[in-house]
């Protein structure tokens, strides 16, 4: 029988062939039976969801979108400056515009600190392109080891410097490199012609250009300027595109002109550095004051140090020993208590004390003189330095009397200086000294100050009785006649006195004809003592120094010399820095035109007095 159609192909395959009423009758049943079984009751579905979940899942989702509807809103409203800016970071930029620092010049125009441009190399090393033999070049023009230029780029991937205010030279051949990522910006290098002579006055800058000592220090905010600005765009390669917006212009900083004459300075300079080197010291200083105007014609220390090249720089060579090292001024102090007792009537020039044995004892304990005077003017205790003389007229003062004599000349408080690290010294309150310790105090013992303090002291016998303020800054409009105005200790008679008793000391007879300078007049008072060591004093350890005026009949200067330690076979005050004296007078007054008051004739040294100390 043959088959239809139909069942043919099933019939080939091997299937049982099946009516198609029937297939459509089963596929009906089929369905039917998926009706009739409810969710409920499926096997799979036993077990109930509870209805918690489905709510966190909801809440959840609702959560969600709110968190990203408040990011959206916080990013379009009230992030946006923020949103901006970070945009606009990408292709703008700002460009500071450096100022100039101001130049510090001496009272002459002629410069001590001027800045020169000197460009900087820096990098953005993500964006560096170069194989090793161009690496290798770029170390050898800046100086440095190949490791030292990785490890420098490798610090940042944004921004690093590879090297700071190299010269035009440098810079020209880094240019010549054409390296991706290597730029370079325009930046000021600080100059000092006068190097160690005027280091510790003129100060030094940072690699930032802000001062750090000295004057360079005292007068940042005048000196620094403000610095401009230059806003841009650029490309992706970093170029500028265009100008964006309007520009601020740097303003330069304002010039400093000091009271310092450079020639006075760099003569002090070499001639308190030949003192030191020859006499083996630690450390010496000079201060030059003009008595008509109180400004500081030269202040100099040793050792000193060039303020361009500070590597292995000590604390040593760093300070400025005049202004902020104190000691005990010694026989300095004698002329102000013989200044006080002329003035009060206690005595007059001729009047005699006696010296003999040549010593004393207050309250257990004896002072002595370096050896046995016998009767003693008022004038010749000036001359020999006789510690028994002062003695004896200052303990017939009060403690009081004496401390506002001290007080007045400036002794105790800071210098009206506007110079960084100026100290004060120490004078202690007169209600707690002992009669020993007035009576040393009398010849500089127990009390403290600079050797600036001294020399500014030493403009009361200058100026007829005044003691006048001090400046480093050039008066551009000198005061007429006499000069400043200062705050009087003596009377002229009593300054003039002093004066020549002062002269004396440099005389045949004194303790420093050393100090004598060829066709000038000289005046001063020679210093020794015992450096402090711990609680005591040191046997062989000694501070020299000098103080004295200039012509003694009309003075113009006053200059105080001290040098610190001297260790070959000298030490008094008289043989090591009265020499030092006489050769900055001569100098100073030669530079300012004073003519000379006496005849100028070779100069004969004679035999000094030993100094009581």
């Amino acid at each position: 029988m043959k088959l239809p159609r139909f069942f043919r192909r099933d019939a080939a395959a091997g299937a049982q062939p099946r009516p198609r009423a029937g297939a459509r009758a089963g596929r009906r049943q089929s369905k039917a039976a998926m009706q009739a079984v409810r969710y409920a009751t499926s096997p799979l579905l036993a077990s109930q969801t509870p209805p918690w979940r489905s709510k966190f899942v909801v809440a959840a989702i609702g959560l969600g979108f709110c968190v990203l509807i408040g990011r959206a809103a916080y990013i379009q409203i009230v992030g946006t400056d923020f949103y901006l800016k970070q945009g606009e970071s990408r292709y703008a930029r700002t460009l500071e515009l450096p100022a100039s620092r101001g130049r510090i010049l001496d009272r002459n125009g002629l410069i001590l600190a001027s800045s020169l441009p000197a460009p900087s190399i820096w990098a953005i090393p993500k964006d560096l392109e170069a194989d090793r033999a161009q690496r290798r070049q770029l170390a050898r023009l800046l100086d440095m080891a190949p490791a030292e230029l990785d490890k420098r780029l490798s610090t940042s991937p944004n921004f690093v410097w590879l090297k700071r205010q190299v010269d035009d030279e440098t810079a020209r051949k880094v240019a010549g490199l054409k390296l991706k990522g290597v730029h370079q910006l325009k930046e000021y290098k600080r100059q000092y012609p006068e190097n160690e002579a005027a280091a510790h006055l003129v100060g030094f800058t940072n690699i930032e250009d802000r001062g750090q000592e000295g004057i360079e220090l005292a007068f940042q905010q005048d000196l620094a300027g403000r610095n401009g600005s230059r806003r841009v765009l650029k490309d992706r390669l970093g170029r500028i595109v265009e100008d964006a917006g309007d520009g601020a212009q740097p303003v330069d900083g304002r010039d400093i002109a000091l009271s310092i004459d450079s020639r006075i300075q760099g003569h002090a300079y070499q001639r308190i550095r030949d003192a030191v080197k020859f006499h083996k010291a630690k450390a010496g200083s000079v201060v030059v004051l003009d008595v008509r105007t109180g400004e500081v014609l030269a202040l100099a220390n040793v050792p000193s140090y060039t303020p361009g090249d500070r590597r292995n720089l000590t604390g040593a060579q760093l300070r400025n020993r005049a202004l902020t090292d104190t000691f005990e001024p010694g026989s300095t102090m004698k002329p102000f208590i013989i200044g006080h007792a002329l003035e009060t009537g206690l005595v007059r020039p001729q009047t005699v004390i006696a010296t003999a044995p040549g010593r004393i004892t207050i309250a257990g304990s004896t002072i002595s003189d370096s050896h046995p005077h016998g009767d003693l003017t008022v004038a010749e205790v000036i001359q020999k330095s006789s510690n028994v003389g002062t003695v004896k007229l200052a303990m017939q003062m009060t403690p009081k009397e004496m401390w506002e004599l001290f007080r007045a000349i400036g002794l105790g408080q800071r210098p009206d200086l506007h110079f960084p690290g100026v100290v004060s010294g120490r004078l202690r309150p007169h209600k707690s000294w002992r009669p020993i310790e007035q009576a040393t105090m009398s010849y500089g013992y127990g009390l403290s100050a600079s050797l600036f303090q001294l020399a500014q002291a030493y403009t009361v016998f200058a100026r007829d009785g005044e003691l006048i303020p001090a400046t480093l800054i050039k008066q551009s409009d000198p005061p007429a006649g006499d000069g400043v105005r200062g705050v009087r200790v003596f009377s002229p008679a009593t300054a003039t006195a002093v004066r020549q008793m002062l002269r004396m000391v440099t005389e045949p007879g004194g303790t420093a004809p050393q100090a004598q300078a060829v066709g000038y007049s000289t005046g001063g008072k020679t210093g020794t003592a015992h450096k402090q060591e711990g609680r005591g004093y040191a046997g062989n350890k000694y501070r020299a120094w000098f103080v004295g005026i200039a012509p003694i009949e009309h003075p113009r200067i006053v200059v105080a010399v001290m040098v610190d330690e001297p260790s070959n076979g000298q030490y008094f005050g008289g043989l090591v820095a009265g020499p030092v004296f006489s050769e900055v007078v001569q100098q100073t007054l030669v530079t300012l035109g004073v003519p000379p008051d006496i005849p100028v004739r070779p100069r004969i040294v004679v035999q000094a007095e030993e100094e009581s100390f």
